[in-house]
């Protein structure tokens, strides 16, 4: 299948709204189900030694905006962080992210990811929001004004009256935005929910959040797919669903590994793979095969940017799960977009 070469992806700009954080990964060599007594759920006080620490840069919008960075588009991220923000903005600028709309907090230390993962990879998590609070103060129209016309925002777990405002600002504005509420949505009411997901291009949530997402909605699938283009149901080990109207559901396998490392941001990654995709042209499937192959670096690294990207790699692993033809169909944008992001190049 060829691909138009005329807009490099460095030329495509998809303007991130989300998280930047800290994360520290903690490992518990047991089972947190274990630990966990049928009738006394409702007074829990555990504490689990963990075996390993790790700090590692990490936020959702940050971990989507350097994803599409290593796949050679032009990521501009607009979240809110803190004084202590400095040199992991220096680092993300240096590859590749446009860090100019950040709102950099006076007062607020930069949002914590907290997280133990067991033996099976289940996770315990606590997010402190520090500066993202302030995201709710940034101006879609002014980034928009500042970094030109993106052709996507995406909108990812933040602030909820940012993520409201920035989909408020996209709809006035006629951007295309795509919605990713993610686990904000157990801090969202019905209204809010609709107005989040209303008119998105593309809806992301796991398996878990699609449950969710129908209660926090009221809606049906059928009603939720009325008003959305694309809903993107991410299912682990499993694979990605692709929902459309009107149309059956397609299953995209995931890319299976042998050495499981570390499962945060792994949603995020996926994200990033299949926004890219569909920057350079690719069916929706063929992205969503893409998403699954650069979702399996992650999972295989520990840190959410702390990876590389090769593209024979991931075509190797496209062609294990899909076959020859899935692996051509991506080889020449794919290795393309690779290269731009390795050697900087532009359009």
């Amino acid at each position: 299948m060829a691909h138009p070469t005329s807009r490099t992806a460095r030329g495509h700009r998809v303007l991130v709204t989300g998280s930047i954080a800290t994360d520290h990964l903690m490992a518990y060599p047991g089972r947190f189900a274990e630990q966990l007594l049928t009738g006394q759920l409702e007074s829990v006080s555990l504490s689990f030694l963990a075996d390993t620490l790790e700090i590692r840069r990490g936020g959702v919008g940050a971990n989507i905006a350097l994803g599409l960075a290593r796949l050679g588009l032009a990521p501009v991220l607009a979240g809110s962080a803190g004084a202590d923000f400095a040199d992991y903005g220096a680092w993300l600028a240096g590859q590749g992210v446009d860090i100019t709309p950040v709102r950099v907090s006076d007062t607020l230390h930069t949002a914590r990811f907290v997280c133990t993962t067991d033996a099976d990879h289940n996770q315990i998590a606590t997010f402190y929001a520090g500066a993202m609070a302030e995201a709710r103060h940034i101006s879609l129209t002014r980034t928009v004004a500042g970094a030109g016309r993106p052709e996507l925002v995406l909108i990812a777990p933040d602030d909820p009256e940012a993520m409201l405002r920035h989909t408020t600002e996209a709809r006035a504005a006629g951007l295309p935005f795509a919605a990713d509420p993610s686990q904000q949505l157990a801090r969202l009411d019905r209204a809010a929910t609709r107005r989040l997901v209303d008119g998105a291009c593309h809806l992301f949530t796991n398996a878990y959040e699609a449950g969710l997402l129908r209660e926090r909605t009221g809606w049906t699938d059928e009603q939720v797919l009325a008003h959305v283009g694309t809903w993107v149901v991410t299912r682990g080990a499993d694979g990605v669903d692709l929902l459309r109207a009107g149309e059956a559901p397609l299953r995209v396998p995931a890319v299976p590994t042998d050495v499981p490392a570390e499962p945060t941001g792994v949603g995020d990654a996926f994200r990033a793979g299949f926004l890219a995709g569909l920057s350079w042209s690719l069916p929706a499937a063929a992205a969503a095969r893409l998403g699954c192959a650069v979702a399996t670096v992650v999972l295989e690294t520990v840190g959410t940017q702390d990876y590389q990207l090769s593209a024979d790699e991931l075509l190797l692993g496209v062609k294990r799960a899909h076959g020859e033809p899935a692996a051509a169909e991506l080889a020449g944008p794919l290795g393309a977009g690779i290269e731009r992001a390795t050697t900087g190049g532009a359009g």
